[in-house]
């Protein structure tokens, strides 16, 4: 099947924000800062912007950039693309490998517009698939991130080891998976996990249910690709939507070696692991497996976010951990996520 349309306008110009009543952000979560940057100065009140996929802390980032005006402007932190997709001929075709089934999205709404207004209103952009559901907070969004975990998780599983000699041809991404490598991925779930559990410990009411482990994402979002659910590794391996889908290889003398510098560590580190580990470490909590991946990719990227056990690398300025954003106590974080006062914080908060 085959769809075409003719956009109204294409321009260049931040200004025309101010005749939207919605802003879809479609690009990597490395550019939202420079967008919303541009965009502020124009965007009026009551307009959504619905970030799809927002990463971790696009809540912070959007309070840090709007300022003031955030409190008039609406927010819709998407958990992911709803489709996968890739290019044929850049802005004129491409193609939808596969369309998500449900879609996670936590939804602040402007004034005078309620939750459902807005979902509404971003359901019939969408279609019928993905059906959008609602998730209780941002902090759902940006701990249930499937970025964070499948991206740098399976780029170590399968370069820690790696000799530095070139390959023959590009691994498979998705499909070649291994048992070890999703060993690692369900290692970074567990330690979300205990940050999920912390945050209820914070306060019981803080509700943090619909944060999915990997394999409940995979099986949430891809359960009509996926011929074999009976394991995380076969269900990778079995996703039709990621059909040859390959490791970002750069052709070299010799064959291909591994591209460290594309998205899948120079973006699901800065604005996925570093926020997960950022609030783990305001909460007290161990997160083995994110500190392993976190390291690894760190020194790959040639940047130093974690630095001595904590998130104070000379970098951190430019990821989405909480510290980056002035937020470096419990109490700070409390006040950000508006904990309830009378929760009974157990010493934590």
């Amino acid at each position: 099947m085959s769809v075409k349309s003719c956009p109204d306008l294409i321009t260049k110009q931040p200004s025309a924000v101010k005749n939207c009543d919605v802003v879809l952000f479609t690009v990597p979560s490395s550019f939202h800062e420079q967008y919303f940057a541009a965009l502020e100065p124009y965007v009026q009140p009551g307009t959504i912007f619905a970030v799809m996929p927002a990463r971790s802390g696009c809540d912070f980032l959007f309070k840090k950039v709007m300022g003031e005006k955030a409190d008039s402007l609406g927010l819709v932190a998407f958990e992911t693309l709803p489709w996968a997709c890739r290019f044929n001929d850049w802005g004129k075709t491409a193609t939808v490998l596969g369309t998500k089934e449900s879609i996670g999205a936590a939804v602040v709404p402007p004034a005078n517009q309620s939750k459902l207004d807005v979902i509404l209103k971003l359901q019939g952009l969408l279609g019928v698939e993905p059906k959008i559901v609602e998730c209780p907070n941002v902090m759902s969004i940006s701990l249930g991130n499937p970025g964070q975990v499948i991206h740098p998780g399976v780029t170590y599983g399968k370069w820690s080891k790696w000799d530095g000699k070139p390959l023959d041809k590009k691994p498979l991404f998705y499909h070649g998976c291994d048992a070890e490598t999703a060993d690692v991925l369900m290692g970074i779930s567990e330690d979300i996990k205990g940050i999920c559990k912390a945050l209820k410990t914070l306060d019981p009411s803080y509700d943090t249910s619909q944060v999915k482990t990997i394999m409940e994402w995979y099986m949430a979002s891809y359960s009509t690709s996926i011929t074999d659910g009976s394991s995380l590794k076969a269900a990778m391996n079995t996703n039709s939507a990621y059909e040859g889908l390959c490791h970002p290889m750069k052709e070299v003398q010799g064959g291909f070696v591994p591209d460290f510098q594309f998205r899948y560590l120079s973006e699901d580190v800065p604005t996925g692991l570093c926020f997960t580990r950022g609030v783990a470490e305001l909460l007290g909590v161990k997160t083995p497996s994110v500190d392993k991946v976190l390291l690894w990719s760190q020194a790959k990227l040639g940047k130093e976010f974690l630095k001595d056990g904590k998130m104070q690398g000379k970098d951190i300025k430019d990821t989405r951990a909480p510290q980056a954003f002035g937020v470096a106590s419990k109490d700070s974080l409390c006040k950000f996520l508006r904990i309830k006062k009378e929760a009974k914080c157990c010493g934590l908060c």
